[in-house]
């Protein structure tokens, strides 16, 4: 038996009972909070009420999953049958029919799509994005991959972020139909790729496309390289533009948590470009003071400044639509 699966304790679940509950939010919230404390309090504070115990169980069945695909334990081969068993587990999700043994951890996805009442849903986008970065991540471990595959992961990554925000924050205020829509988590991917390099080379996950290395002739663990820091110095720049547009098209969401989530958001990012600039693109392994109050007070700061900027193009767009709407006379 596959190592990876003996980790699973399963429970039986009956076949044609879609529409009970089989998970708690209490259980995803607590998965939550030891996976990234910022994303607890954000779903706590900014998303719709009653869709906080989705955003939980959302984002706590990809932290379950991605630990267990990270994790030194079980071959490729093995974390590749895990991830299409939750491939397979999504799709009999979404034609109503479930008749495995699944773990609590899958029930959360279970929960999920019983909860989807929207054909092509944010949701549905999210999690099936999502399933792409999953098993894309387990393909690439200790593979150089080309500029195209980064490309395409990081895209669907920033959709699966991007429309998860938009459902669970905001969600009867439908996203302006911007084609920039998708540009800040693009960039906070290009980040946090950046961010992770020293830790994500140890572990096997190469960050920097073939194409460059073959050019520049350098191995992928070369990171003190001169030819590699001017390529973090393109990525930085990238980011960057990426970021302006992508905090332009927040202005536009109508919606002022998600605004103001998505604000927040960048910033994190950007704080974390700031400090490979001051160091002249030279990487290091983790950035701890990210989580300290002096980078928290300028996270908090930009995202109310960009907040309090967003506030006049709001307020005229509201001024615009009421002046179209046709007068209503009493008879």
């Amino acid at each position: 038996m596959c190592i990876i699966a003996q980790s699973i304790n399963c429970e039986i679940f009956s076949e044609g009972k879609m529409n009970q509950t089989y998970s708690s939010p209490e259980f995803a919230a607590e998965i939550t909070k030891k996976g990234s404390r910022q994303t607890f309090y954000t779903i706590r504070f900014f998303v719709d009420r009653e869709r906080v115990g989705d955003a939980y169980r959302g984002y706590a069945y990809f932290r379950w999953l991605d630990d267990l695909l990270d994790d030194s334990v079980g071959s490729k081969q093995e974390k590749l049958v895990l991830v299409a068993r939750q491939q397979k587990l999504l799709d009999a999700c979404y034609r109503g029919k479930v008749s495995e043994a699944l773990c609590k951890e899958e029930a959360m996805l279970v929960d999920l799509v019983c909860n989807d009442t929207e054909p092509n849903s944010g949701l549905q986008s999210y999690l099936r994005n999502m399933m792409k970065v999953m098993r894309f991540d387990v393909e690439r471990r200790y593979r150089v991959i080309s500029q195209a595959e980064l490309a395409e992961y990081t895209q669907a990554l920033a959709k699966a972020v991007t429309d998860y925000m938009h459902h669970f924050i905001g969600h009867d205020d439908p996203p302006p139909p911007d084609r920039t829509r998708y540009l800040a988590v693009n960039a906070a991917h290009i980040t946090h790729m950046l961010r992770d390099t020293v830790e994500d080379v140890d572990a096997g996950y190469f960050n920097i496309p073939i194409e460059y290395l073959q050019a520049e002739e350098m191995l992928p663990s070369d990171i003190n390289n001169e030819a590699y820091r001017r390529w973090v110095c393109e990525r930085v720049e990238l980011a960057r533009m990426c970021f302006a547009a992508g905090r332009e098209y927040m202005m536009q969401i109508k919606n002022w948590r998600c605004r103001l989530a998505g604000f927040a958001y960048i910033a994190r990012f950007e704080w974390v470009l700031g400090a490979i600039e001051r160091e002249n693109y030279s990487l290091r392994d983790g950035y701890p003071e990210l989580k300290g109050l002096q980078a928290s007070l300028w996270v908090l700061w930009s995202a109310i400044t960009s907040m309090l900027s967003s506030m006049g193009p709001a307020i005229a767009i509201e001024r615009q639509k009421l002046a179209v709407q046709p007068e209503t006379r009493e008879e």
